[in-house]
């Protein structure tokens, strides 16, 4: 789950990170009215969007004004806009600030390392990604046992690696042990500062916060889920959510319907490696019922990009013949205007492939076949 950048500073100030306050507005004329508040000595504030997705500078999302005018003028212009896909329905107004020196610094979930890596650039204020793309010996990486946590040495080796003056070592320290806490008290897959700023006068300050909550601590933590924003989200997505489906939508044209999250990524891959590009990963569960499969076929053709879709079930604990009369009881339910293929295996697989053949519908057997036959679909073939 994302959460809003005034959202997770709030988090982060909890721990003992200096955060840049702002006010959060839905109006520009709210936001005008916080300018006297927050401008102080700098006469200067940021007007900021409040998405979930990074890039809001480049397109506009951010703008400084010096008066209650200009920040009213500024929020007008970004309220509304559509970044990525998402469209800005608050700003956060904060206040301006005299920056000597940028960095990043962010924490994220390593699997494949089996712990937290903690990530420093010195090239603060521009997309990491960018930064791991031109220049990756730019960035400091290490990684903390879970269990251990991390270690003194650790923050030691990164305040080293961005060559930190002596005199601001325990700032620094401080404010990455706090950032670190910060992941693991809330149960994040992500959290970053970009920039962490030092001030002209030696102050460090957390200038734009965002984190990631791990879905699977939502259960556990009510006062987490309440920082959902429900009028940002795709819709479709909370829809799969409280219908026990897991659905994220993506930018390409074949819809998979898929049983399991392990196929359901194979099943991508398979896709990309023929040349598309798939629409969304969708896992309809172990028991791909009819109403699951009519709900996850309207799900994917929610997606007015999808030009073909590709259903691709293995029938383990669930046999092959029932999903293949849930397939056909769906298709009566829900109009399919697109071409469909479906590879169907495992328990009883002879006995679903004759059901759905007995309905006029034909399957394949690999998944290679069944990812080229979607992907010719896709593209008109």
């Amino acid at each position: 789950m994302n959460i809003h950048e005034y959202q997770a500073a709030e988090l982060m100030a909890q721990q003992g990170i200096p955060t840049n306050a702002g006010v959060v507005a839905t109006t520009a004329a709210a936001a005008g009215n916080a300018f006297d508040q927050l401008a102080g000595a700098s006469g200067l504030v940021a007007v900021k969007a409040q998405v979930h997705t990074g890039g809001r500078g480049k397109a506009g999302g951010i703008k400084l004004a010096r008066s209650s005018v200009e920040t009213s003028e500024a929020a007008s212009a970004i309220l509304g806009m559509d970044i990525s896909g998402h469209t800005v329905g608050k700003v956060l107004v904060a206040p301006g600030v005299d920056i000597a020196r940028e960095y990043y610094l962010g924490v994220i979930l390593d699997r494949a390392a089996r712990g937290l890596t903690i990530m420093a650039s010195a090239e603060g204020g521009v997309e990491i990604e960018e930064v791991a793309r031109v220049s990756p010996e730019k960035i400091v990486r290490v990684t903390a046992d879970p269990l251990l946590g991390l270690l003194d040495y650790q923050i030691r080796e990164v305040a080293f690696g961005l060559k930190i003056e002596p005199q601001l070592m325990s700032g620094f320290s401080n404010i990455l042990r706090a950032l670190y806490d910060t992941f693991v008290a809330n149960g994040a897959s992500l959290a970053e500062i970009n920039p962490l700023i030092l001030t002209s006068d030696d102050h460090w300050l957390a200038l734009d916060s965002k984190m990631t909550i791990d879905d699977n601590v939502l259960p556990y933590r009510p006062d987490l889920e309440e920082l959902r924003d429900l009028d940002i989200e795709n819709a479709t997505e909370l829809r799969a959510k409280a219908n026990g489906i897991s659905f994220v939508k993506l930018d390409g044209n074949i819809g998979c319907v898929v049983n399991g999250a392990g196929l359901a990524m194979a099943t991508m891959d398979a896709i990309k490696l023929f040349g598309g590009e798939p629409a969304n990963f969708l896992d309809v569960g172990g028991g791909a019922t009819a109403d699951q499969v009519a709900l996850a076929l309207e799900l994917v053709l929610e997606d007015d990009a999808v030009e073909a879709i590709l259903v691709n079930i293995f029938g383990g604990i669930t046999r092959a013949d029932l999903v293949a009369e849930g397939f056909v009881e769906a298709r009566e339910r829900v109009e399919v205007d697109v071409p469909v293929v479906i590879r169907l295996v495992g328990t009883n697989q002879a006995e679903g492939r004759e059901i759905l053949a007995n309905a006029g519908i034909s399957t394949v057997e690999s998944m290679a076949e069944a990812a080229q036959a979607a992907v010719a679909a896709a593209s008109g073939h």
